[in-house]
């Protein structure tokens, strides 16, 4: 199989349209319909891996950001934008691998959407993060 065959997604992933160009180019990434917070998925292929054949942690963390936003967009129906990214790497993934995650909000103000996440391989944590994003509001005309 080469570097750029997709293998099948995991159950109710479907393909994700209408992502900015940097997600594009780092896709393709694919999503779950939840009752609340956020699902995605990506197949992690050797072009998201280091030299020494593992996941990317830059990787790991443009997925788990785009995740926590998605997150924070959904429960506030706006578009939200990174203030701060945590994350603790826990374990590695490598190219084959689906790599999953999973993000719900902690608390919603008016202006900040607090998130929390994590990205697995199977029953593997790969990675957990928190974060916080600006809630962006239509300015009065």
């Amino acid at each position: 199989m080469s570097d750029e065959d997709l293998s099948i997604p995991p159950e109710g992933f479907i393909l994700q349209q209408g992502r900015g160009a940097f997600t594009t180019h780092n896709g393709p990434y694919y999503h779950r319909p939840t009752l609340d917070g956020a699902a995605q998925a990506f197949h992690a292929r050797q072009r998201h891996c280091n030299g020494v054949g593992l996941i990317h942690g830059g990787m790991l963390a443009a997925f788990l950001d785009g995740l926590l936003a998605a997150a924070a967009g959904r429960a506030a129906q706006t578009t939200p934008v990174t203030v701060h990214l945590s994350i603790d790497y826990l374990d590695m993934g490598r190219s084959g691998d689906w790599v999953v995650g999973e993000a719900r909000v902690t608390r919603l103000t008016r202006d900040l959407a607090f998130v929390e996440g994590r990205a697995s391989v199977g029953a593997r944590d790969l990675a957990r993060a928190t974060g916080v994003f600006k809630l962006m509001r239509r300015r009065p005309t």
